[in-house]
């Protein structure tokens, strides 16, 4: 006797098997996501290119949108000037006809209209990296006052260890112990003038 299959959106039945089970739950998920993307318009290819869109409303949209240039890619996908006034307009109307009409000018001006940069403006030097040391040294100097300040105001005073009188007692407590006399330090030390071997 065969099994009958389960159907979508059917609640699995009590002899029902776990495959059955998660089966029966992964659809009705994909059905509650499907019925979201409808209800939201669907971020699917037709959404995107839909007339009717964000980007092409009658709303009134920034005038420099989605404009990415560089030299590795010099083509943006939108011109750089999206929005153009009256003369900007016969200027773009006057572009359809001759262009040995057009003087130098005006096809600047239509560059400028489709590009932000030429290749020589997008490989001229910044002076970016004055502002970036500058940065770098103000938090080099904050950072050395704020390790001063700690080293004054938070940091407790040295152990009595670390003085040059203690090291002084200690180095010589061990040269009266004569610890390690044929290779340690007692082997440097002449007892007898009370001084280092030369």
């Amino acid at each position: 006797m065969e099994e009958e299959p389960l159907r979508v959106g059917a609640r699995p039945a009590a002899g029902a098997t776990l495959q059955d089970t998660l089966v029966s739950i992964q659809e009705m998920f994909f059905r509650a996501a499907w019925s979201l993307a409808l209800r939201k318009g669907g971020p699917g290819i037709r959404e995107m290119h839909n007339p009717g869109s964000a980007a092409h409303s009658k709303e009134k949209m920034p005038p420099y949108t989605n404009y990415h240039a560089q030299r590795s890619y010099p083509m943006p996908d939108e011109p750089f000037c999206t929005e153009l006034n009256a003369e900007q307009r016969a200027l773009k109307e006057k572009e359809k006809g001759s262009w040995t009409q057009l003087s130098h000018d005006e096809k600047v001006a239509l560059y400028r209209l489709q590009f932000h940069e030429t290749f020589a403006e997008m490989n001229r030097r910044s002076n970016e990296w004055k502002t970036v040391m500058g940065c770098v040294f103000f938090f080099f100097g904050f950072t050395a006052l704020m390790i001063w300040w700690q080293r004054i105001y938070v940091f407790p005073q040295k152990p009595i260890t670390l003085t040059d009188e203690w090291k002084a007692q200690q180095l010589q407590r061990i040269l009266d112990m004569k610890g390690n006399p044929v290779q340690g330090l007692a082997s440097r030390w002449d007892y007898e003038k009370k001084e280092w071997k030369k």
